[in-house]
């Protein structure tokens, strides 16, 4: 039975107070036995120190440290963490490993210490981590992006011309932001009609850099060669004429794509795709060659990229894709014709003879290098294609398809 005491409480179980908690109803009475005693109410306890872990750069001015709680968490037992810097006293505080800390110089080197506190106080500090020096995070780069080749037209009796190379762009030390778009064209798509063009290559993007497409190459039935895109400066090639027509130029300055050749006079002659470093070559007896394309050792290798698409061929002669990924011609009646290298963004390659399929231009490229010194990319948006590699100290993504954000 349970006893009540003049203004106190009921219980049947009145259960004695451990060092963390004390559980049960007390009457007043067990109450003051226990004060008497002084196990309640229950005395504070600073917790232990915790045992440092490692600690680790987190982009410009940062750092990140583990650690682990410690053995006595002492009481209460609700516990936050506080870690500190050496030199600079920065501190960075959380609930759990690991701990943030920001605000640091970068290329000075810091160790790190750990505090836990509850509501009693705080504990020791635990050994010092190991040493770590903030770097900045990336902020200049070189660039390459190449555009998507251009498609070419269709053959019938005659030759369509070549397609026209994508845009090619390069540059060193471009200054990005906290996050960029990258976007990787596509190459056009040959036409199936002698009376119509192929389609025009997409354009690729960095950021601020826009490499048009491909100009697209005439179609066999008098029609002409098409305009690669402006954008940014840096318009496509400009696709291969027609039989009879003029090759067709770049439409913006300055441009690092170049005109289609022209058609000739004979109906066997279309005109070569324009490439990166060279027009196409006019239509003729041995002639309609792609121009070639410029080569770029930003991986650390040459290659070369944006070659124009060669036209049909005649009487045993094959016009030439230009170098970097430009078709070779077709001179087999009832063949389609050849398609661009992928990812060197090369024209498509002409057709003759019975209605036949265009060559499709080649897709793009956009590649990213940068020092290896540097923290990497916080995120990729999962809508691009891509590779990482490393080369002479440099830190290099190749974005093969696609579209998405990056951030820094």
């Amino acid at each position: 039975m349970s006893k009540q005491y003049p203004g106190g409480l009921i219980t049947k179980n009145p259960v004695i107070p451990t060092t963390l908690s004390a559980s049960g109803v007390w009457t007043l009475e067990e109450q003051a036995y226990w004060q008497k005693l002084g196990l309640w109410p229950l005395a504070g306890r600073v917790p232990g120190a915790p045992t440092i872990g490692t600690a680790t750069g987190a982009g410009s001015g940062g750092a990140s440290v583990t650690f682990t709680a410690p053995a006595d968490p002492g009481f209460p037992t609700s516990l936050t963490y506080t870690v500190t810097s050496s030199p600079g006293g920065i501190t960075g505080s959380g609930a759990s490993s690991p701990v943030a800390v920001s605000g640091l110089t970068n290329g000075t080197a810091y160790t790190f210490t750990v505090t836990a506190t509850n509501a009693a106080g705080t504990g020791p500090a635990s050994a010092a981590s190991n040493s770590v020096t903030p770097t900045a995070g990336v902020t200049s780069v070189n660039y390459l992006v190449v555009a998507g080749g251009g498609g070419t037209g269709g053959g019938s009796g005659s030759n369509s011309g070549g397609g026209g190379a994508g845009g090619f762009r390069t540059g060193s030390g471009f200054a990005i932001g906290a996050s960029f778009t990258v976007t990787v064209g596509a190459g056009g798509a040959g036409s199936p009609s002698n009376t119509t063009q192929g389609s025009q290559g997409s354009s690729s993007v960095f950021s601020t850099i826009t490499s048009a497409g491909g100009g697209y190459g005439g179609g066999s039935g008098d029609v002409p060669g098409g305009t690669g895109g402006s954008g940014g400066g840096g318009p496509g090639s400009g696709g291969g004429g027609n039989v009879g027509a003029a090759g067709n130029t770049p439409s913006t300055s300055p441009s690092q794509g170049n005109a289609g050749g022209n058609g000739g006079n004979s109906p066997y002659y279309g005109g070569g795709g324009g490439g990166a470093s060279a027009a196409g070559a006019a239509g003729g007896a041995g002639s309609g060659n792609g121009g070639d394309g410029t080569a770029s050792s930003i991986t650390g290798t040459s290659v070369t990229y944006a070659g124009g698409g060669g036209s049909a061929g005649n009487g045993g002669y094959v016009p030439s894709g230009g170098a970097g990924g430009g078709a070779t011609g077709s001179n087999n009646t009832g063949v389609n014709g050849n398609n661009g290298t992928a990812n060197l963004g090369g024209g498509g390659g002409g057709c003759t003879g019975t209605p036949r399929l265009g060559g499709a231009g080649g897709s793009g490229v956009v590649i990213i290098a940068y020092s290896s010194s540097f923290p990497d990319f916080s995120s990729i948006g999962g809508g691009l294609t891509y590779t990482k590699t490393t080369s002479g100290g440099n830190t290099i993504y190749t974005f093969t398809a696609g579209t998405g954000t990056v951030t820094v």
